[in-house]
């Protein structure tokens, strides 16, 4: 086969839960047909055998891998030269494997090689762009997202339209995997230049699918019986009133969402191009969410940077360069047709995990420790604004009077890194900490020491009954644990009550659309 033969595709991975009542070559080989016959050109199958059976049941390409728990390396997909040779031979077209750079038992090169050998094609499965660039000079075929999320800290919920982008800039043969869980996604990340689009869980996993409909409805139902506790009556049918579109522009992605009283209906994310500017973001958001455009009748934004009377201005021009003083509100108004409010996005997700998540309702500080730190507060059921809860541009003790953040977030724990020797971004660096590397868990607890200082010092200013610690870096394995055993030997009086977000990537499109409708 040519590469060619997948382009602008959807694939569908057809991989039952291991152990679950699907797991059998019978349904596997069911899941291949339907799959084919409803569209797909191309599927992924794990295990020799299936790939075998499936082989027999359909004519379109199939990626092959195989998986296995090994005890003296995290690398899971197509990790022995063995297993590339019973693929190729099982019938695979195309065989993948992890490439990204652990401890494993055989390098990329030696993979490759043998691919090759065997006449077949081959697909890298990346977690960044940094993998992709080795496997593409090592000569592989197709770069795959697979694994974005996957090797350290905690697992996204969305897929990462970004690294699509990114990858894109280095070949024309991406295929987007990992998190795609709706048709908006899958087009989003063909937008984003995927060649190819594969879906899993979503069309093949009955048991996930039906998991995610249960924890909805159950939500639905528990909200609906509190209603009832306050004396609403819920006889007769229940009437939802129209949702709110809630934005989230970021420095690299932006997320709409259709939110309905703290619930995520339906969601998309697309590339933030930077260069383009506000103007552009605003129009592509329009005309990306006009089939929505019945079922919104407000929109809340949420942006990084400071918000004061609708006007937007950058704090950071390096996260994300604006006009300063961009009429934000009075602009997306006319694009939209619709009333519009925005605020700051660490203090939009500051309200949505006081309203919705782990917050519950009482008096908060949100504090979001990412590529940078941002927070919120929330005070006797206020939400201060301005510029509230920019604690990352808090000025150090250093003789430069550096921004916190500078000391203490993701860009610094890469840049420390690479100091100590290592071309590692955070997520990498939270990976060798997590093995026991003495130089990794250094950096990452002198991290958490400053901010377990700055929660103390949050402490003593606001006296919070929780500080809520979300972003990639907060709720990193391990991280918080790390802060709080800094604050160990604090009187209990004096110490911070530190507790997880629960909202994830969600929590600044559920709280922008919730402080819409209170803008009403």
């Amino acid at each position: 086969m040519q590469r060619e033969d997948i382009a602008n595709s959807l694939i569908v991975s057809c991989q039952p839960v291991p152990g679950g009542p699907m797991d059998s070559a019978q349904f596997v080989t069911g899941f291949a047909r339907a799959a084919v016959e409803a569209g797909a050109k191309a599927l992924r199958i794990e295990s020799v055998p299936y790939v075998a059976a499936a082989r027999l049941a359909v004519r379109v390409p199939i990626i092959g891998i195989v998986k296995r728990d090994l005890t003296d390396s995290p690398v899971r997909i197509t990790p022995y030269l063995a297993d590339v040779e019973a693929l190729a031979e099982a019938g695979a077209d195309i065989i993948a494997f992890d490439a990204t750079e652990r401890v494993r038992p055989v390098p990329v090169e030696a993979l490759v090689k043998a691919v090759k050998a065997r006449n077949k094609l081959t697909m890298a499965d990346c977690s960044c762009l940094d993998d992709a660039r080795r496997a593409l000079a090592a000569g592989v075929d197709f770069v795959g997202t697979t694994l974005s999320g996957y090797v350290g800290g905690p697992e996204p919920q969305d897929p990462d339209i970004a690294l699509i982008a990114e990858m894109r800039t280095l070949t024309p043969y991406v295929i987007a995997e990992g998190r795609i869980r709706s048709p908006e996604q899958a087009a989003a990340a063909a937008r984003a230049g995927a060649c190819a689009v594969v879906v899993g869980s979503a069309i093949t996993r009955t048991e996930h699918v039906t998991s995610w409909f249960h924890q909805a409805l159950s939500d639905a139902y528990a909200a609906r019986g509190a209603q009832t506790a306050l004396g609403t009556s819920v006889l007769g049918p229940t009437v939802l009133g129209p949702s709110v579109l809630g934005i989230d522009i970021g420095g690299t992605k932006t997320m709409a969402a259709l939110v309905n009283d703290g619930t995520v209906i339906e969601d998309k994310i697309v590339r933030t191009a930077r260069e383009a500017g506000p103007d552009a973001w605003l129009a592509s958001l329009a005309q990306s969410t006009s089939a929505w455009s019945s079922r919104f009748s407000r929109i809340g934004i949420a942006v990084t940077g400071l918000v004061q009377d609708g006007r937007w201005s950058a704090l950071n021009p390096a996260t994300l360069g604006i006009p300063d003083g961009y009429p934000l509100v009075e602009r997306a108004s006319a694009v939209f047709g619709k009333p519009v409010c925005a605020f700051n996005d660490a203090q939009a997700a500051a309200w949505g995990e006081y309203k919705f998540g782990a917050g519950q309702g009482r008096d908060i500080v949100f504090l979001t420790i990412s590529t940078g730190i941002g927070g919120g507060i929330v005070c006797n059921d206020r939400l201060l604004s301005g510029l509230a809860g920019h604690f990352g541009l808090i000025r150090g003790l250093s003789e430069d009077r550096a921004p916190l953040e500078d000391s203490t977030s993701g860009r610094w724990i890469a840049s420390e890194a690479l100091k100590a020797g290592s071309k590692a971004d955070a997520a990498d660096v939270f990976g060798h900490a997590l093995k026991g590397e003495d130089w990794a868990g250094a950096i990452v607890s002198r991290s958490a020491s400053r901010v377990a200082a700055l929660c103390w010092d949050i402490q003593m200013m606001f006296d919070p009954k929780l500080i809520v610690i979300g972003g990639s870096i907060g709720l990193a394995e391990g991280y918080l644990d790390r802060v709080r055993a800094h604050l160990s030997e604090v009187p209990p009086r004096l110490s911070p009550h530190l507790v997880a977000a629960k909202l994830g990537g969600h929590a600044g499109v559920i709280g922008v659309a919730d402080l819409a409708e209170w803008a009403r």
